[in-house]
């Protein structure tokens, strides 16, 4: 156990995490040169081609260091703020980490949250300053950043380059120094903890671990903790590139478990491995269900796919434990499901998925976040869809989820980032000057306003220099409607949305212009209405098509184009009763882009 050494690699997204890798991968040759690609441990081409982690990943390096070989388990973990929990899981398995800045960059908000995920877990934290050979590094002011930010001398800082590969060794050596070997009784019960899981066509899941204490043996009766389900390990092995089955993993080493699971919800990210004749008397902590934070519908855009969508998706839960939905059904669009993602990155990256995986064509209706609604009888209701709100003469007070939001960015645009925030129903906590140039802003603002386009202004109005970071901090209570778009007094579901009271007026405004705009004009008038209860608050009309009947009168007495007129405008009449308005999808995704 003392050659071995677990950490790693923690940084804010784009800040050359994935590359650094492939660096120590080509140094400890555990990866040959033509096995080796950009981003080798990223497996998904979406990946490679967003520049992100979507799943974190483990490989196992070997590392003569003064004459004695080192195993180095490397666990990569997701950058993105949507994917904290898989990043805290990680943590938990390692020793020590590295935290990599961009030279060019600095700190990053991401960087800090999940710095201090890490020092909430003990880790020997390593500081490495990437992309040294750019032509604009700043190493000078982002070495002072790092200092304030860990309180370490500035010897400690590593400089690196994951392109050219500089300081590489150094990283290597420094890992077998200063990061603490594991420390685990092979003799005590099984106790490991799985930071991750895979699902493989042929062998069902395969879930990653990295045992505490005691022994797991091919063959072994082994229980998952937290579930209560029983198995059999059919084979247990470490990870390299690719698995390699070894017959048994000790304490303190990353291996892999293969026992025929076919359910996601079997394997949880968190869990216990323990042995089923000698079991362990407590789980290791930490493990908590992933809550998704964002809800929205998910539609086949031809309705005879409903059943291929739901195989799509029972299939890609396999690979993504994180995404949960359930059926629903829609007037304007028929059969769908109700999708919880994580965030707004995950919901992107499902729907991505779902097109490139599966050839499946979605309409994604707006993305909405969960609400609590206290009725007068005393019961909670947890409603993630407008439509499943009790009628209002039962509501007492609803609740919803708010955040805690870090951003940040250059100083000169700290006056547009407040009004955005303000704007958004912020609510200042702190401001913190890092330097005199950067400065980090804590908010605390609800999760719903930060759903639809925060992100994209939040770049916008700080030129692309804002980063953002959040974390659900609980639910408060809100003076919420539901806002109903009517066409011809009939409600379409699909638009309607729950909306702040003050928000309420302009939304509705915005939304009926953007739709007249946007349904295609009929033979007869089509009233577009935004009604909160039946109190309507805002109106358009988009004007029939009329054919002109009267043109055939020339001179004449005035009553026979009145008849005319007359007879069109009952035919009309008649046709409004039985003609209905298609919506288009660009309507729908119109909604999502309202300004």
């Amino acid at each position: 156990m003392k050659h071995i050494r677990n950490f790693c690699i923690i940084a804010h997204i784009d800040h050359g995490k994935s590359t650094l890798a492939d660096r120590l991968l080509e140094f400890t040759n555990t990866v040959t040169s033509r096995d080796m690609e950009a981003q080798v441990l990223d497996s998904m081409d979406l990946e490679r081609e967003k520049g992100i982690t979507i799943k974190s990943h483990a490989i196992q390096m070997d590392y003569i260091y003064e004459g004695e070989k080192y195993t180095l388990n490397l666990i990569d973990t997701p950058g993105h703020v949507d994917f904290s929990y898989e990043v805290s899981r990680a943590i938990a398995s390692c020793e020590g980490a590295l935290l990599v800045v961009d030279a060019t960059q600095g700190i990053q908000a991401q960087t800090i949250s999940n710095l201090y995920l890490a020092l909430s877990h003990d880790l020997e934290i390593i500081p490495v300053l990437n992309k040294i050979d750019m032509d604009a590094a700043m190493i000078d002011s982002v070495k002072e950043q790092i200092i304030d930010l860990l309180g370490c001398k500035e010897e400690e800082i590593l400089l690196a380059s994951g392109k050219t590969g500089a300081g590489v060794s150094e990283i290597l050596q420094t890992i077998v120094k200063r990061i603490p070997h594991p420390k685990g009784d092979e003799e005590e019960p099984l106790q490991a903890l799985i930071f991750d899981s895979v699902f493989n066509s042929f062998r069902g899941i395969i879930a990653y671990f990295k045992v505490q204490n005691g022994i797991i043996r091919k063959g072994d009766k082994v229980k998952f903790y937290n579930t209560g389900k029983e198995y059999e390990a059919d084979e247990v092995g470490i990870l390299k590139l690719k698995m390699v089955p070894t017959g048994e993993v000790k304490a303190g080493n990353v291996g892999y478990i293969i026992s025929g699971i076919k359910a996601a919800s079997e394997v949880k990210v968190g869990d216990t491995i323990t042995n089923r004749e000698r079991p362990c008397t407590r789980s290791i902590p930490g493990f908590e269900e992933v809550k998704p934070m964002v809800f929205a519908g998910l539609y086949p855009v031809d309705a005879d796919e409903y059943e291929d969508l739901r195989a799509s998706l029972e299939k890609l839960q396999l690979n993504d434990a994180s995404l949960v939905f359930e059926p629903e059904s829609s007037l304007a669009l028929g059969f769908g499901y109700r999708g919880g993602f994580l965030g707004l990155l995950h919901m992107e990256i499902i729907q991505e998925r779902l097109y490139r995986e599966f050839d499946m064509d979605v309409i994604t209706t707006v993305p909405n976040v969960s609400y609590k609604v206290y009725t007068t009888q005393g019961e909670v209701v947890d409603v993630h869809n407008p439509s499943g709100l009790p009628v209002p003469t039962l509501i007492d007070y609803i609740e919803e989820p708010y955040i805690r939001a870090q951003i940040i960015s250059k100083s000169e645009y700290f006056g547009v980032i407040m009004k955005l925030c303000l704007d958004k129903r912020g609510t200042l906590i702190s401001q913190h000057f890092l330097t005199s140039e950067r400065v980090e802003l804590n908010f605390e603002m609800p999760l719903a306003e930060i759903v639809f386009d925060f992100y994209d202004k939040l770049k916008s109005v700080s030129r692309g220099y804002a980063s953002f970071d959040y974390h659900v901090v609980g639910y408060k209570q809100a003076q919420l409607v539901k806002l109903d778009i009517l066409l011809n007094a009939e409600p379409v579901d699909a638009l309607s949305s729950l909306i702040h009271k003050d928000h309420a007026y302009d939304f509705g405004r915005k939304m009926c212009e953007k739709l007249k705009e946007l349904i295609p004009r009929q033979q007869f008038d089509i009233a577009i209405q935004a009604a909160i209860g039946a109190k309507i608050i805002a109106r358009e009309t988009v004007k029939a098509v009329r054919k002109d009947v009267t043109a055939k009168c020339y001179g004449g007495d005035i009553t026979r184009k009145r008849k005319l007129l007359e007879k069109q405008k009952k035919g009309k009449k008649r046709m409004r009763q039985v003609g209905n308005v298609e919506v288009p999808q660009s309507a729908f995704m119109a909604v999502l882009k309202l300004d």
